[in-house]
């Protein structure tokens, strides 16, 4: 059967979804063109057509899988709700105890990004952006008179930072901490932030 031909950005984004792939399953200094280009029966040059570099290739990937999260992101914060529901659920989806998939890629991202600048300026980019969407809800929180919070972006950064840590643990230390404790310690956290008492987030479930 003749392959489908694609155009350049259908082609483009074929590979990335397939680098990603590759990525988590066999790590960034371990993945080569080679495999990425086998994983979708093309040649390397395909590939190399494309992404001169295999450096070009992985950075495009962790920004392709950076989108993704952010457009998941975007969406949680967006719906019609409380922002302290808002808040909740983008926190429990992004969380390593949520549904949110590919931390496994991040954790290979953020070692490979303290020797790839390419990827280190991905890697910055998504954090940035992904602190500032949790920042903005929380001061539309406060402005709706729902919570208070002394220092938004502070929040943002010291959620970020719990979710990422325990992502690693989680991740790279099966058994270390059980999924149901690093939950209730990303309640305990958010709660805090945003000067809520400790069954506010509990009665949100009901």
């Amino acid at each position: 059967m003749a392959r489908v031909r694609l155009s350049v950005a259908e082609r483009r984004a074929e590979l990335l979804r397939a680098a990603v792939e590759q990525i988590e399953a066999r790590g960034v200094a371990a993945v080569r063109i080679a495999d990425v280009a086998s994983a979708l029966g093309v040649s390397n040059a395909l590939v190399l057509y494309h992404f001169s570099t295999k450096e070009q290739l992985v950075a495009a990937a962790f920004r392709h899988a950076a989108e993704d999260d952010l457009a998941q992101l975007r969406k949680l914060l967006g719906r019609r709700t409380t922002a302290l529901r808002r808040l909740r659920s983008a926190v429990r989806w992004y969380a390593p105890t949520g549904q949110a998939k590919g931390w496994r890629l991040w954790i290979e991202g953020w070692a490979a990004a303290l020797r790839e600048p390419a990827l280190q300026e991905v890697t910055r980019d998504l954090d940035r952006r992904w602190k500032a969407a949790i920042a903005e809800v929380v001061r539309e929180g406060m402005t709706a008179g729902e919570f208070h919070c002394p220092d938004p972006d502070g929040a943002a950064l010291r959620l970020t930072a719990l979710l990422d840590g325990l992502a690693v643990q989680l991740t790279s230390y099966p058994g270390a901490v059980s999924r149901s404790r690093a939950q209730e310690w990303v309640d305990e956290a958010l709660a805090r932030e945003l000067c809520l008492g400790a069954g506010t987030l509990s009665a949100q479930e009901r």
